[in-house]
């Protein structure tokens, strides 16, 4: 059994955040049951597909962040769906939903109205802005994406080159990044309920996650009274720790300790700089023309010589394409590509592993995505309401 088989979860999100973190209770073991609403989650018709859109159930956005989940599509407008839903809450551990704040009272089914049913309950929100019973604000109610938290929250202020305009990071981390938080708080909420038998309500904020993840320029603003901006892939208070480019693509080097920059200076054939520069304050006051050495040096050579020449002695990497990345064999190694069924079709698609790795019980993607509503049989008509004697002792 995984580390969380002894927990059902409800899962009432769609999109992003919410559905990577009831994936993550789902890797761990938790049987997690998706709620959908009619026509399902608005991110099962995505793109990209394997060949057909017409014919396969769900694109690679739904596959992702749904394996292992099993589906019930309910419409909370329909009294007997409600009622379903209701049975359903009252053997659950948690409910999980990332509505906009008020969604859930306009069907009378917030927390308030689940606890009277489940005293023990946790009920987790991820919204853009938080929920007032955590901290009322006026933008509470508002839309938000990952991009509007990733702007709000100071992560594209100090993201791209110093002449360039605010950029994005790539991946959804306004999504990932807060999911991942609400994880954590869903489990400690779990814990405490172990130790008092108390429910409780979590509830993670967009904005507010990406403040926590911009931590550095917080502390750099409170400290210097400065408003930290965009420097590139260059680090404000370490060098040398930065991106070069060279003859066939480029290579990070992250030298920042004074072994590390005596290693580079060797490996350039440049030693008088390690006795020139000695310290890192030395460094930093000088970056801009050490940059311009490293980076003469860097260009000269393929990024695999580079690498080979300080690997082991200094922190460096290539920087991989997601084609480099499928050919690494860590990354099979370490069970980070997933294989999945994919429905109306005869192939298997490769999906993100879990990076959390345990001893004991080890996370298990488990299996696709579920189709709309391919549960309903199980969880309401034959009556399966109540968890197994296993997992009802496990929570003992």
């Amino acid at each position: 059994m995984g580390a969380l088989s002894n927990l059902r979860v409800i899962d009432l999100t769609q999109v992003l955040a919410g559905p990577y973190c009831t994936m993550l209770l789902a890797d761990m073991g938790a049987d997690v049951v998706k709620i959908e609403r009619p026509g399902g989650d608005l991110i099962r018709s995505n793109p990209p597909f394997v060949a057909d859109a017409e014919a396969e159930a769900y694109g690679g956005y739904f596959q992702s962040v749904n394996r292992g989940k099993r589906s019930l599509e309910l419409d909370f407008n329909d009294p007997d769906d409600r009622e379903d839903f209701l049975s359903l809450v009252e053997e659950a551990d948690v409910v999980v939903e990332n509505y906009r704040s008020g969604t859930m009272e306009k069907y009378d089914l917030g927390y308030e109205t689940l606890k009277e049913r489940n005293p023990e309950l946790i009920y987790s929100s991820i919204r853009g802005f938080g929920d007032p019973r955590t901290g009322e604000t006026h933008r509470q109610g508002q839309p938000s994406f990952d991009l509007i938290a990733q702007a709000l929250g100071g992560v594209m202020e100090i993201t791209g080159q110093e002449e360039g305009p605010p950029t994005k990071v790539g991946p959804g981390i306004g999504d990932l990044f807060t999911a991942t938080l609400n994880c954590i708080g869903i489990l400690a909420a779990v814990n405490h309920r172990h130790r008092t038998g108390e429910g409780q309500y979590v509830d993670t904020a967009m904005y507010d996650a990406m403040l926590s993840m911009t931590e550095r320029a917080v502390y750099q603003h409170s400290y210097t009274g400065e408003a930290p901006s965009r420097r590139g892939n260059s680090h404000p208070t370490l060098f040398p720790y930065d991106a070069f480019e060279t003859r066939d693509g480029h290579a990070v080097i992250a030298a920042f300790g004074t072994n590390h920059w005596n290693e580079v200076c060797e490996a350039m054939g440049r030693k008088e700089l390690a006795a020139e520069y000695p310290t890192a304050a030395d460094r930093l006051e000088h970056r801009e023309e050490l940059r311009e050495e490293i980076a003469d040096w860097a260009a000269g050579l393929e990024t695999a010589d580079l690498v080979e020449t300080l690997e082991g002695r200094v922190p460096v990497a290539p920087v991989q394409s997601t084609d480099e990345i499928f050919e690494d064999p860590h990354v099979r190694d370490r069970e980070m590509l997933v294989p999945v069924e994919q429905p109306g079709t005869d192939e298997t698609v490769e999906i993100a592993g879990s990076p959390i790795k345990m001893t004991e019980t080890p996370p298990e993607p488990g299996g696709r995505a579920p189709l709309l509503d391919e549960h309903r049989e199980e969880l309401l008509e034959d009556g399966e309401l109540e968890r197994t004697d296993a997992e009802t002792a496990a929570d003992d």
